[in-house]
């Protein structure tokens, strides 16, 4: 139970002819399709709304951050009467938006996290980097909240000391593994002014659009975080919410659209940090059968099954696309990662995705010299991701027998299980759909695939045990 409101609120709630939410740091009121946010004078080991000269300046620091993603819903600031509080003014949108319950009405499509994942980016490409000699994104820095999760859960999960201590260990020792991978992303400056609490209910879907709000804006240490940190958050949640396949996508597309591969090697020790936090909050908050739940997420983060690598095979059209995001998101515990060659061959040459490089048949961006590149650079980042436990899709032609042993190389190299997934459609079909493709990162006409068929390699002997032949749609997608 919350106490009754203070004098100079209720006269603002009735000034406005307001209803009252209240939280443990905040009261909303609620009128004339606003919100109205209002800090409590409290001061607690993580935020300090101590005096009103506080209060207004993370009222105004609520409004600055937020105003970066979401300028529509942050109205600005009003002063609450004579009382010299201040309140943040929101215009309200419909709860059953936000993507929490979008995703519980189990009406969350990979099209939102397509645009949640162009969201993030964009959020972080233009939010401030953390400066050199900063505390934000130190090795030290990140591991210490990580190992404090054990010390606070073991007192409220005492049944579950062991699973504790292990993970615990575990947490250690990846820190240990993964150190000098947080050092440089330090010092490249992927340690940035985040949203601080990207789940899902922070989301909400307006006019066809995903739009974050309510960030951390009481403390600066939640906030100034690693750029996969953030991400892994948004990752964690759709697992808890059961949708491995979703929060595979939304991993698989962020990555694609940032091309922030050496995110790779700590994505796994933030996403078990992540589950940690929420059950040390469910444990504070008395429900240890939540708290165990996470604790299962945490282990199953730490303890991916062993990785392997997949490559495709088949002519421009034949589904390698569609196939390959089939697989992905068909892994049940979300731990596999897809490179496309199309995406990587313009990233090379810098150019987004979705870019027409106007290049003609075998020049510009896919003269061999080119394609020799590309492959070579889906090799070294497979292998990064390969090191980090992840099990790994390419998604390229391979019509060549030399470009697919090299990937049987590397994946024995790893000690990777290696497989090929083969795809295939009639000529007419392969056709159709290349006639058809529209916003895709592939170029590929007919007069490629009609070039393709003059030198394509067809799968040996020795490969032939290695394949997979999907079942196909007449028209992937």
């Amino acid at each position: 139970m919350f106490a009754p409101l203070p004098d100079w609120l209720e006269e603002f709630r009735a000034q406005l002819g307001a209803e009252v939410i209240e939280t443990h740091i905040s009261w909303l009121l609620l009128a004339d399709g606003c919100a109205w946010k209002l800090k409590k004078p409290l001061t607690l080991p993580f935020l300090d709304y101590g005096t009103q000269e506080k209060r207004h300046f993370f009222c105004q620091e609520e409004l600055r951050l937020n105003r970066r993603f979401a300028p529509e819903l942050y109205l600005g600031l009003d002063e609450a009467g004579n009382s010299g509080e201040w309140a943040v003014k929101m215009r309200r949108f419909p709860e059953s938006q936000r993507l929490d319950r979008v995703c519980a009405r189990g009406q969350l499509r990979r099209a939102h996290l397509s645009e949640l994942a162009q969201v993030i980016h964009a959020l972080h490409a233009g939010a401030a980097v953390a400066g050199a000699d900063s505390r934000f994104g130190e090795p030290e820095q990140v591991l210490a909240p990580a190992l404090d999760n054990f010390t606070e859960l073991l007192p409220l999960l005492p049944a579950e000391s062991s699973r504790l201590d292990r993970l615990a260990t575990w947490t250690q020792a990846e820190f240990t593994r993964i150190r000098g991978h947080l050092a440089a992303r330090k010092a490249t400056g992927r340690v940035r002014e985040c949203h601080g609490d990207l789940h899902l209910g922070n989301l909400v879907l307006l006019h066809g659009q995903v739009i974050p709000f309510d960030c951390i804006e009481f403390n600066e240490d939640f906030r100034w975080i690693d750029v996969a940190s953030e991400l892994a958050f948004t990752y964690v949640d759709l697992l808890d919410h059961r949708r491995p396949d979703l929060a595979a996508w939304l991993l698989n597309e962020w990555l694609a659209e940032s091309g922030d591969f050496d995110a790779v090697p700590v994505l796994r020790f933030y996403a078990v940090y992540k589950a940690m936090v929420r059950a040390k909050v469910a444990g504070l908050s008395g429900t240890a059968e939540v708290a165990t739940g996470y604790l299962d997420l945490a282990e199953s983060l730490a303890t991916p099954p062993a990785p392997r690598l997949l490559i495709t095979h088949g002519l421009s059209g034949s589904g390698k696309t569609t196939c390959s995001g089939e697989l992905l998101m068909a892994d049940p515990v979300a731990s596999t990662l897809r490179l496309r060659a199309d995406v990587e061959r313009k990233r090379l040459h810098g150019l987004p995705p979705l870019a027409r490089s106007r290049s003609d048949l075998a020049g510009g961006i896919y003269t061999q010299e080119a394609t020799v590149r590309t492959y070579a650079r889906l090799g070294e980042v497979a292998g990064l991701m390969l090191d980090a436990g992840w099990s790994v899709i390419i998604d390229a032609a391979f019509l060549k027998h030399s470009e697919r042993a090299n990937f049987h190389t590397l994946a024995d190299q790893h000690n990777a299980d290696f497989a090929i997934l083969a795809c295939s459609a009639p000529f007419d079909e392969l056709c159709r759909r290349l006639e058809a493709r529209r916003g895709d990162a592939s170029e590929a006409t007919v007069a490629v695939l009609k070039r393709q068929l003059d030198w394509v390699e067809p799968l040996t002997a020795d490969e032939l045990p290695l394949a997979i032949h999907p079942v196909q749609r007449s028209d992937p997608t």
